[in-house]
């Protein structure tokens, strides 16, 4: 089975994005970079491209507000995973029979659960910081990816706030450094 993943890039103090959602500053890394990673469609470093690992994904569990701020990624996760939308109500329109997207309206739990069934051995990545803060309120993240941006925004949408299980112990960290990124690989409960 594979591992579940809340994995993010972040501002060195914490933040996921602006208050007004913008993420330049937090993805810049994303094409700083000649190593072509096609499922990704960007110019990584040899070291970031190492993170993006072909075939890995398997599926992705997030919320419906991103789901609507990406204008559902153009009918296809740029990582071709089929995504899992946490979300209170269907929208109108959805789901649509040729896309990789389920809606799930019973929860965070049975929304990973499917990824999960889905993925078989490949990972399943949690994408927002309200799925992820409710993964590991329930205990179903078995890490945690920042991608470290040396930035500063000051205020925003934070990774991680409001945790109603804390202290969450993690592990000591694989580290890849790269141009414009850390990435910091932390297992969680150990």
């Amino acid at each position: 089975m594979g591992s579940v993943v809340a994995s993010m890039s972040m501002s060195l103090d914490g933040f996921v994005a602006s208050p007004n959602d913008e993420v330049d500053h937090v993805f810049a890394w994303y094409n700083a970079g000649q190593a072509r990673v096609e499922r990704e469609n960007r110019d990584f470093t040899p070291e970031s491209a190492e993170v993006f690992r072909p075939g890995a994904l398997g599926s992705l569990v997030c919320g419906r507000r991103l789901f609507e701020l990406t204008n559902a990624w153009g009918g296809r996760h740029p990582m071709g995973a089929h995504v899992f939308i946490v979300t209170h109500s269907v929208p109108s329109g959805w789901p649509r029979e040729d896309t990789p997207f389920t809606f799930v309206t019973d929860g965070v739990a049975g929304a990973v659960q499917q990824a999960k069934d889905l993925a078989g051995d490949r990972d399943i990545a949690i994408a927002t910081p309200t799925i992820t803060q409710q993964c590991l309120d329930l205990g179903l993240v078995d890490m945690i990816a920042v991608d470290l941006v040396p930035v500063l925004l000051g205020e925003g949408i934070p990774f991680f706030a409001r945790l109603a299980k804390a202290p969450v112990k993690l592990g000591t960290p694989t580290v890849i450094e790269a141009k414009g990124v850390t990435h910091l690989r932390y297992p969680v409960g150990h």
